[in-house]
């Protein structure tokens, strides 16, 4: 599963000069802003779905819903970036 690698910075994102960076594991991706690792997204299966875990890097805080799922691991990652633009009110 390789969703990072291949998934572009959503407008919102590079407004504020932030970027992604693939985890060490390929269903891992971080939100870099500042330079910074600030959010983690991890991408995972579910009953023949996807999932998107969006946490703090700092305080480890999940800030997804926990019930949304998606088709396809692209889908789950994007769909993980629109609920931490919706928290942070970007």
């Amino acid at each position: 599963m390789t969703t990072s690698a291949t998934y572009t910075v959503p407008d919102w994102l590079k407004l504020r000069e932030g970027s992604l960076k693939p985890g060490v594991r390929t269903e891992t991706t971080f939100v870099m802003l500042s330079g910074q690792p600030l959010y983690k997204l991890e991408v995972r299966p579910t009953t023949g779905t996807f999932a998107c875990a969006v946490s703090n890097t700092v305080n480890g805080k999940r800030l997804d819903d926990a019930k949304s799922t998606y088709p396809t691991p692209e889908a789950a990652l994007a769909g993980g970036l629109e609920q931490l633009r919706l928290v942070l009110g970007w």
